[in-house]
């Protein structure tokens, strides 16, 4: 301690004056705060990651107290039954405020989403309906549902909607919604919508798929059951008796067609068709 008093006196006695200042301390730089990584779109990711990202949803449902499989739902209305009803009525801008409340149910087709107004395209067995829902209107019943819409809903799930019938500025039928209802969570999205279900190998293997976004499979499958049913009530009419036979036989038949082999595993019988 003593030599380094003795420097700093000779260090005085050499510049004439007092010890110069100590430099000041430099400011350590700021640290940027690291960029979140954007957002990826439902197109970018894999199905692990679709699957993941929609079950997550699921459980933050579950968390929040909504349950996102619901167990019962009573609609009013189906999507053909407002378009007949309320065809030639209702000008472009119009909203039927007299009308009771009405009630639909089916699966989201399309979304699209706008600052604090969103529009759904919704399909049920007849056809489909669009719902307007307005963040303002939602929060008369509950202060999150708007919020809640836009973080827990895809295309492919199922709701269900409460509200009044309106036609938009363009003309298009709507239901300006007042509450929704999570009634299935779909855990995987819709085919493409601008390329749809195409692959015939597909088609057959995912019928579910086929039926859901093709309207002309969907109905061809309608025409078919309601054929056969009536076919069956005209034959039951006429006091014709429905019977069972076996499919698979234990002796080959149909004359000299090659007969279709397989085998039974449960019974240890090799059977043909």
């Amino acid at each position: 301690v003593a030599e380094l008093l003795a420097l700093k006196a000779k260090l005085v006695d050499l510049t004439g004056g007092e010890a110069p200042a100590p430099a000041p301390a430099k400011k350590a730089p700021k640290k940027r705060p690291k960029k979140q990584p954007a957002k990826k779109d439902e197109s970018e990711m894999s199905v692990n990651e679709l699957r993941e990202s929609r079950l997550g949803k699921v459980q933050a449902m579950r968390d929040a107290g909504a349950e996102p499989y619901a167990y019962v739902y009573d609609p009013n209305r189906t999507a053909s039954q407002l378009s007949k009803e309320y065809e030639g009525r209702l000008e472009p801008g119009q909203e039927d405020e007299e009308c009771e409340e009405i009630a639909v149910a089916g699966r989201i087709m399309a979304r699209r989403v706008f600052g604090k107004l969103a529009f759904y395209t919704l399909q049920d067995e007849t056809g489909t309906i669009q719902l307007q829902f307005d963040k303002k209107r939602l929060r008369e019943r509950d202060e999150d549902s708007f919020k809640n819409l836009k973080a827990w809903t895809d295309t492919g799930d199922i709701i269900g909607a409460k509200g009044t019938i309106r036609r938009t500025d363009k003309g298009e039928l709507t239901l300006y919604a007042k509450e929704w209802t999570m009634l299935t969570k779909s855990a995987l999205p819709l085919p493409d919508k601008y390329h749809g279900l195409t692959d015939i190998s597909k088609r057959y293997r995912n019928r579910h798929l086929d039926l859901i976004v093709n309207p002309s499979v969907r109905e061809t499958f309608y025409k078919r059951a309601k054929i056969t049913s009536s076919l069956r009530r005209q034959l039951d009419a006429k006091g014709f008796l429905e019977i069972e036979t076996p499919v698979l036989h234990t002796q080959p038949g149909g004359a000299e067609a090659k007969p279709f082999e397989t085998y039974h595993n449960s019974m240890d019988m090799e059977l043909t068709l």
